[in-house]
């Protein structure tokens, strides 16, 4: 007898990869990168140190941390010309459509970025997580007829990043903050963008086809936009009562309330965003907006009561981002920048050991017609 298929949509359940980077241990709530665990590496480290395990498979020293600051560095600028490119899209342009413009093009200023070589992999990696912070502030800034800002070598990367953005030096519990949520978006497994991105690169494309693919797929708001929504959503609330009620009217029309619920974390809530609620209860604190913060409890506390569906990191990193003064279009951005050093792991991992994805399907078309 033949072997049944088992079809299951969403692929859910089924293993696309084995993967040495990460694994999402949902029944110990855990989210294992190489070896340690991201909530740990977010309290102790800082997102150089991530950027270093990720690459060299260790967490650095303080010689090896300031070498990758100082590589960093060397390449955050732009060549002027780059930026002209984001003058000729319309003004209306979505910051993710002019990253995924940006990312596209970038692979023809820099001839390492579309060799297959795995001896440059390490330099392709650290262009790349210089120049898109770059990228995405700046193509942001010219879409709204400002002019670039330039990066501060001085400044540390997360500090420079949000730098470039604001057009003001954060303060320390700011960077620090900002940098935080940098470690928690970089690298989450197997999402639809990490699963994109290595689809692609199993076909032998350069890393630039990789990542703009990944940016496709993060623009959706069942997977990165998700954040931008969940600011609207709290700025259409204005108040605890008003926000209660927008989140009763949607349940009762049966709409998706963004922020809750993750395919993984179905009955827990993703360590992730408690990780950036205590963060949003700082800067709140900080900035006399606990108001803000208390909308978000009471909509976590609504929604888990009616739906027994728990926040995802988008719920709360999104106001996190807004009392970072972080323009919401910017929030997917973003989490895409960090994200660039999980996809770049996943990438190299995917052509040190490559086999072209290429799965079948469950057919439920007609068969026998005849012309």
């Amino acid at each position: 007898m033949a072997e049944q298929t088992v079809y299951k949509p969403g692929l859910d359940g089924v293993i696309a990869a084995e993967t040495g980077i990460s694994y999402l241990d949902v029944e110990a709530e855990e989210i294992v990168i190489r070896g340690y665990e991201l909530i740990e590496l977010a309290e102790e480290k800082k997102y150089l140190d991530l950027v270093h395990l990720l690459l060299h498979c260790s967490l650095p020293n303080d010689s090896e941390r300031a070498s990758l600051q100082q590589e960093l560095k060397q390449e955050y600028r732009l060549p002027p010309k780059f930026f002209r490119l984001f003058e000729q899209l319309p003004e209306k342009t979505h910051p993710m459509d002019a990253l995924r413009t940006g990312i596209s093009a970038l692979s023809g200023y820099d001839e390492r970025l579309n060799e297959r070589n795995e001896e440059e992999n390490l330099k392709k990696a650290i262009l790349l997580l210089a120049k898109i912070p770059n990228i995405v502030a700046n193509s942001y800034h010219i879409l709204h007829g400002q002019k670039p800002v330039k990066p501060k070598q001085d400044l540390p990367y997360s500090d420079n990043f949000l730098y470039m953005i604001t057009g003001k030096e954060p303060n320390a519990r700011e960077a620090a903050i900002f940098d935080q949520s940098l470690m928690v978006y970089s690298e989450h497994e197997m999402p639809n963008s990490t699963f994109a991105a290595r689809v692609i690169a199993s076909t032998n494309a350069d890393i630039c086809g990789a990542l703009t693919g990944a940016v496709a797929s993060l623009k959706g708001n069942l997977h990165g936009g998700a954040n931008e929504a969940v600011m609207y959503m709290l700025l259409e609330g204005e108040t605890i009562e008003g926000f209660r009620y927008l989140l009763y009217k949607k349940l009762k029309n049966k709409e998706k309330v963004m922020g809750f619920g993750h395919r993984v974390y179905m009955k827990k809530m993703d360590p992730r965003a408690a990780l950036m609620k205590e963060a949003l209860r700082e800067l709140a604190e900080d900035k006399g907006r606990m108001d803000l913060f208390e909308m978000c409890e009471a909509g976590e506390t609504l929604i888990r009561e009616e739906k027994g569906l728990y926040p995802n990191l988008d719920y709360y990193a999104a106001p996190v981002y807004y009392l970072l003064d972080i323009p919401i279009e910017l929030y997917t951005p973003i989490f895409y920048a960090s994200r660039t050093l999980g996809l770049c792991a996943h990438i190299f991992e995917q052509h040190s050991n490559n086999k072209l994805f290429r799965p079948r399907v469950h057919y439920t078309g007609p068969r026998g017609l005849h012309p």
